[in-house]
């Protein structure tokens, strides 16, 4: 490897770890925040290569090795909270009630994947309280509609059904009632979101949303700014509640993604996979290209009992399977440690929704 391979090698990795710190909205800048993994492995292999390659003079050496170290640095830095190296955000649930418990199963079904049936299969052996389907279209809403049986596996008699044939339908399937519920177009006219409030079995009730934002691509929005701006409003809007409250979906961006963290600042949600794994989603089929795509944040009104990654039923997602413990008065979970907003995140979150003419106002409040 010669040392102008090496020096164009690593301008373009540095190329790759500075474009997201811009404010950029295009998809091929914010298409960077998701292989950090990627990138963080990269950086150290190009690390051994500088070290190792014995046609460099000292002084390129030492540069070259300098630039991939702190290129290597500042991607684990964003992706070690997201292993069992950090300290969990989201404490262990302790002595809970099980009637307290709530079980859901978030699951983008990609529309034209019709193994329905491997999916059924999953729900009736891990049994979750509500079932969350993204990208489901009239042809999955006939095949799921079988859950609303009175069959012991079944009975999930409480519904919301959205069944699009642009990738964007969604349904919820709930063996728990919810009330206030609704589906709403926050930000594009043909992009749902469900909202709910879900009644536990012990009567308690939580303040529920279900999102699937549109991704910046070339096949989709050409810039983060729909997404960005559900994704800040529903924020502003759930900071504002005492509420014990579940925000979950495939959200179209990565955990460590500025976007992501700029969420969890401004809701004062907490995020059960930081201390526990990455719980990569997406892409089924791809395992070198996997990153998690789909998402469920909650108060500190909960603790975990279960985060777990389900098989492959032939979608390129995996379902994401949480189930919490209300324990409103358990102090396990470490909200200290949460990323909390500044003046430039309030800032930057204002000019997002006012790009889009869109407000926290805009987003329902069952239960209020």
């Amino acid at each position: 490897m010669t040392p102008t391979l090496l020096g164009v090698l690593t301008l373009l990795m540095a190329a790759f770890t500075l474009l997201p710190l811009t404010r950029l909205r295009h998809w091929s800048v914010r298409i960077m925040d998701f292989p950090r993994l990627q990138l963080a492995v990269l950086w150290a292999a190009l690390l051994v290569a500088d070290l190792l390659v014995g046609e460099l003079s000292t002084g390129l050496r030492l540069t070259l090795a300098f630039i991939a170290l702190a290129g290597l640095i500042y991607q684990a830095q964003w992706i070690i909270p997201y292993t069992r190296l950090a300290r969990c955000e989201s404490g262990v649930a302790q002595h809970s009630d099980p009637a307290r418990h709530v079980r859901l199963l978030t699951a983008n079904v990609l529309t034209s994947n019709h193994d329905s049936d491997a999916l059924l299969a999953i729900v009736r052996r891990e049994q979750p309280d509500v079932l969350v389907t993204l990208e489901s279209d009239g042809w999955w809403e006939s095949r799921l509609d079988v859950l609303e049986g009175d069959e012991p596996e079944h009975g999930y008699r409480h519904t919301l059904k959205c069944p699009l044939d642009n990738l964007y339908g969604m349904h919820v399937y709930s063996r728990l009632p919810l009330h206030d519920a609704s589906i709403d177009y926050l930000v594009e006219d043909d992009v749902p979101s469900m909202h709910a409030h879900l009644e536990l079995k012990s009567g308690d009730r939580i303040r529920a949303h279900f999102l699937h934002p549109a991704p910046p691509s070339p096949t989709e929005n050409e810039e983060s700014s729909e997404r960005d701006a559900e994704l800040v409003i529903v924020a502003k809007s759930v900071a504002e509640s005492e509420q014990p409250i579940i925000v979950t979906g495939d959200l179209n961006d990565v955990a460590w993604s500025r976007t992501t963290r700029l969420f969890r600042k401004l809701s004062g949600l907490l995020d059960p996979r930081v201390g526990r794994g990455m719980f990569n989603t997406f892409h089924a089929s791809i395992p070198l290209l996997r990153w998690p795509l789909d998402h469920l944040f909650h108060s500190r009104h909960f603790s975990v009992v279960r985060v777990a990654r389900m098989e492959a039923f032939g979608s390129d997602h995996f379902p994401l399977l949480t189930e919490l413990a209300l324990t409103p008065n358990q102090k396990t979970n470490h909200v200290d440690e949460r990323p909390e907003p500044d003046a430039e995140d309030h800032a930057e979150a204002r000019e997002t929704a006012e790009d889009e003419d869109v407000s926290h106002q805009d987003v329902p409040t069952p239960g209020r």
